[in-house]
């Protein structure tokens, strides 16, 4: 129900529009304003939204009716790790229907400021702003565009258009001085924010206004490095999964947050939300926090021409509504050839994995992707393996020098499947290894538990954890990793916290473990010791 004070009286105030907006739905929904059915969209993890001004009922109560539609049989639509059968099994959780992130509506001006887009470039000292309208102005219209760092402003430009769409560069002069830029720059260690306004006018009259910030920073691959601001960042990620008990996908009141921080606290510096395009609310606490994020497609079960539509539709819209997130560092459409079972076979199959890989380039081309992590990489930028070896012993082996790597990568891949499909270019791909681990404490009788491998004390769990990250920080070719998982999720309890977020190792001894400078980035220590050196003082 939508009260009375919230929508305008049609005529009472002319040309004002009433928006209704909805973070997510899953899978179908259908939405009806008092009577009126006002539009529909598919895919579970995206937003959309409805002007419904010409629905609404002057000096009443407005009714607002959702159907929501989730086909659990059907393989062909994106899921991620929600079940397709009644009862969870193995890795797959319970499912979700209906509304599960937030509704809201806004009155806005008929012309309007619809979207934006960030674009930085920090070698050019600038960003592109990416503007769209409501609608085609019937006049030149003014878009001003305003970056400001606490009280001083970085810039401040105005341009001029006809058009629904504009797209300007916004030059930032300080950040032309190498010695001065580093206080613009985004990094997890400290996430400057840049704020910005964008007004819209006409003649001299104001129209709208929407005030938003930019992360400035770069993201990219060079010599088997992952480079944050041009510079090799090693990857310390942990598997979020983001199901919490009780609520599911959608997360408690400031739960969003507290994800971020323990992640941080913990001594990760990123994190892959795993099967799941999270609330971008979780996204703005990691670019204010700073925590860098891999962004990943729930995946479908079944492959099928409808798959790949489905896919690539709410990929589209996914890629939309965060690419001006700092945080977000690299894309990952496919995983572990979940619907794309028979890559190494069929050649439609690897197709869709590299045509999404290179659509993703197409529209982001500032970030590093991933075809298909895991594994049966086509087109990637970073190959992403999955190694649940039983011990870090065994990751110390497999990974020891660069001929031990290209060895699985050709040769002797950790899972059933090979590393790489075809003959990619080599082109300085860092080889991460996204998921390792996977340590469970051993369960009671009778307990639900899935995990790769269990101990049955914290001493051990903490002994087993310091020895994989261990040995990937010793090795001289790996750029990262991730560690399974952040928390228990459901019969998932493998997690370094519980369900209800409490650790099971002293955050202090995860944090000790996990922050030692890693073989691989040598400027790692050096900053380590200037930042030890800063604090002494």
């Amino acid at each position: 129900m939508v009260p009375p004070h919230a929508a305008p009286r049609p005529g009472a105030r002319p040309g004002e529009r009433l928006l209704l907006h909805f973070g997510a739905v899953d899978y179908r929904a259908r939405v009806w304003v008092n009577g009126v059915h006002v539009g529909g969209h598919e895919g579970g993890h995206t937003p959309f939204t409805f002007d419904v001004t010409d629905a609404l009922v002057p000096g009443a109560e407005q009714v607002v009716v959702v159907r929501a539609e989730d086909e659990c049989d059907d393989a062909t639509q994106p899921r991620g790790k929600q079940d397709w059968r009644a009862e969870p099994h193995e890795i797959w959780y319970h499912r979700t229907t209906g509304i599960w992130q937030p509704v809201w509506a806004e009155v806005v001006p008929a012309l309007h400021l619809r979207t934006l887009h960030w674009t930085p470039d920090v070698p050019g000292a600038a960003v592109t702003v990416e503007v769209e309208l409501s609608r085609k102005p019937e006049r030149d219209v003014d878009v001003r565009v305003v970056l400001t760092l606490g009280e001083e402003v970085l810039a401040d430009q105005t341009c001029r258009t006809r058009q629904r769409d504009g797209r300007w560069v916004i030059a930032i002069p300080a950040a032309r001085h190498q010695l001065e830029q580093a206080r613009l720059l985004w990094t997890p260690e400290s996430p400057t924010l840049l704020d910005a306004r964008v007004e819209l006018s006409a003649g001299g009259q104001p129209i709208d206004a929407v005030t938003s910030y930019v992360g400035l920073r770069s993201t990219g691959i060079r010599d088997g490095r992952f480079l944050l601001n041009g510079r090799p960042r090693f990857l310390r990620l942990v598997l979020a999964q983001n199901y919490w008990p009780g609520s599911h996908l959608a997360a408690p009141a400031d739960a969003l947050r507290r994800e971020v921080e323990l992640a941080r606290e913990l001594g990760f510096n990123g994190v892959r939300v795993h099967q799941k395009v999270e609330d971008p609310r979780f996204l703005a606490w990691c670019d204010r926090l700073g925590l860098m994020v891999w962004s990943e497609l729930p995946s479908a079960y079944e492959y099928a021409p409808r798959t790949v539509e489905r896919l690539t539709r709410e990929w589209l819209e996914v890629v939309a509504r965060d690419r001006s997130h700092p945080c977000v560092v690299t894309w990952v459409p496919f995983n572990e050839s979940w619907g794309v079972w028979h890559a190494a076979d069929v050649s439609e199959q690897r197709h869709a994995t590299a045509a999404l890989y290179h659509l993703t380039k197409a529209l982001d081309g500032t970030r590093p992707v991933i075809s298909n992590d895991g594994w049966e990489h086509t087109e990637s930028d970073i190959w992403g393996l999955h190694d649940y070896a039983p011990t870090g012993a065994s990751i110390r082996e497999r990974y020891a020098d660069r001929d031990a790597v290209e060895r699985v990568l050709t040769d002797r891949p950790p899972a059933r499947r090979v590393a790489l499909l075809g003959d990619p270019v080599r082109r300085g791909q860092p080889v991460v290894l996204s998921e390792i681990g996977g340590l469970s404490l051993r369960p009671g009788a009778g307990e639900p538990w899935h995990g790769y491998a269990a101990v049955t004390t914290t001493g051990e769990l903490a002994e087993q954890f310091g020895q994989f990250v261990d040995a990937v920080l010793d090795s001289p070719e790996l750029a990262g990793f991730c560690w399974t998982q952040l928390t228990d999720t459901e019969q998932e309890t493998n997690g370094l916290l519980t369900a209800g977020r409490e650790p099971k190792l002293p955050v202090e001894v995860v944090r000790r473990i996990l922050t030692r400078p890693a073989r691989s980035a040598p400027a790692e220590a050096i900053d380590a010791a200037r930042r030890a050196a800063r604090q002494a003082d």
